[in-house]
């Protein structure tokens, strides 16, 4: 994966070490008075979102609705188990080997295969995500530059840049600094620690209070110290070089733990489902066929029903349809609930050209799962399929009514209203797809489309109106707010 600057500025909140105080004992910092942070909270969200869309146009991004759902189903228990995450969160998937999560400014979070891959148990994988969520809540990049009163967005990204080469490249600081403006580097740089401690501390108690198994904090350190000690290419999982876990801290953590009340946290199905569809998705098909069919045959497996979906997913993939779907009756065998395996069965249906057993599938689906979303895309696409858009348009609204801000659904809606040949409407779902991005010139330019359009009635066209007088009175604000920064 290509290292952006945007990355970059990513890896600068890379996850380190989580760990502190009981949950009972919620000893939340004071963040100061308004005027003690220069970026505001819809600045930062503006820089956040700037950064998402160059990830998202990165080829490692990935974008699969089930494994996103499940990592913003997973992040979402983190975030509402404390009071004061007053902003909206979005968690991603990068396709990348390497051991890595990092925090974005604005409430956007990504985690990086190689961590999910390694995480034994959903604990381990949350506690990383614990620790992120704090960063984002406690404000560390606002707060890092709360005294760089006169800096311009992109300034920021690349004084943050700089410092993140000052902890892993110092060869490379200097010069990045100087072009960033960063001023005093090593100083930024010891700030950052003590933002770590506090996300490890505030983490810890966002863990406990979701109720996942403390232990995995301590469990994940000592996992990563042994796997630095022993990997054969003597490599260093990426947040390792900046925040080496030593033993004293792998102590720390699991004093901590020991003064909390045990829970056996028990793993969500879908932690063992995601974990064997990222592993069916990577390298050759024929392999992981191989790998899944071994594992089923010598019962190597954590999960015999996340063996089984893997196969199938590799069998797709593969190209081996037929297959796959001889696979199905025994995995359904096992009873297992998850929605995943609903969605994996239609897809299956889909590859043999049954898309009547397809939209059967998922439409019983739905009627389990109401309010899944990767359900709801692939229902809608299947309806598209089948030419039955009016149909997809009936099943939008409900979901729309729910989930407001889900980019993918108003994408749906205006890939339905140009099949069904509305492009006031096509265009006016457009632009809500560019709010939601951060993109106000682009939603601008689209309700433009939409007033030209001439095919909406006197309500719609008032409504779009209505809507571009407000995304300009936004992009207004933006560009007073630069000028004052």
């Amino acid at each position: 994966m290509r290292r952006s600057a945007p990355l970059l500025l990513a890896a600068f909140l890379a996850f380190a070490v989580p760990v502190r105080a009981p949950a009972q004992n919620l000893n939340l910092p004071d963040l100061g008075g308004v005027a003690d942070i220069a970026l505001s909270p819809q600045a930062e969200r503006r820089l956040g979102q700037n950064i998402m869309r160059d990830i998202r146009n990165d080829p490692q991004y990935i974008e699969d609705p089930e494994i996103t759902d499940y990592l913003n189903t997973l992040g979402d228990k983190l975030v509402n188990a404390l009071p004061g995450a007053n902003q909206d969160f979005e968690f991603f998937a990068v396709r990348d080997p390497t051991i890595n999560a990092f925090a974005l400014p604005g409430g956007f979070v990504g985690v990086n295969t190689g961590l999910i891959n390694i995480a034994d148990n959903e604990s381990e994988l949350a506690s990383v995500l614990a620790h992120e969520i704090t960063h984002v809540t406690q404000r560390h990049i606002a707060r890092l530059l709360s005294q760089q009163q006169q800096m311009q967005l992109p300034t920021m990204a690349a004084m943050v840049a700089a410092i993140l080469l000052g902890n892993s490249r110092p060869d490379l600081a200097a010069g990045a600094a100087a072009a960033a403006g960063a001023g005093n580097v090593q100083a930024q740089i010891r700030y950052t620690r003590s933002f770590e401690e506090e996300a490890d501390r505030i983490g810890f108690q966002r863990l406990v209070a979701a109720g996942f198994d403390p232990q995995g904090m301590p469990d994940f350190f000592k996992k990563l110290q042994h796997y630095t000690q022993f990997s054969d290419d003597g490599s260093i999982p990426t947040y390792l070089r900046d925040h080496p876990v030593t033993t004293e801290r792998i102590a720390d953590a699991e004093n901590r733990a020991a003064h909390v009340p045990y829970h056996q946290h028990v793993d969500s199905v879908d932690f063992g489902l995601v974990r064997a569809k990222l592993r069916a998705q990577t390298s050759d098909a024929r392999d992981q066929v191989t790998y899944f069919q071994d594992a089923l045959r010598d019962r190597g497996y954590a999960s015999e029903a996340a063996a089984r979906y893997g196969l199938v997913v590799a069998l797709l993939r593969a190209g081996r349809t037929a297959q796959a779907a001889a696979q199905l009756p025994a995995l359904r065998g096992l009873h297992v609930v998850s929605a995943m395996i609903e969605g994996l069965a239609a897809r299956v249906h889909q590859a043999q050209g049954d898309n009547a057993g397809a939209l059967a599938i998922l439409r019983a689906a739905l009627s389990r799962y109401p309010n899944d979303r990767p359900l709801t895309y692939a229902y809608v696409e299947a309806l598209h399929d089948a030419g039955r858009n009016q149909d997809a348009l009936g099943a939008l609204f409900g979901p729309l009514r729910l989930y407001p801000h889900d980019q993918h659904l108003h994408m749906l809606l205006a890939k339905t209203y140009a099949a069904l040949g509305k492009r006031l409407l096509q265009h006016q779902a457009q632009a809500e797809v560019y709010v939601l991005q951060g993109s106000l010139p682009a939603a601008i330019e689209q309700l433009q489309l939409a007033q030209s359009a001439g095919d909406g009635d006197f309500y719609q066209l008032s409504t779009v109106d209505a809507r571009l007088h407000d995304l300009r009175a936004q992009q207004r604000q933006q560009a007073s707010d630069a000028k004052r920064n």
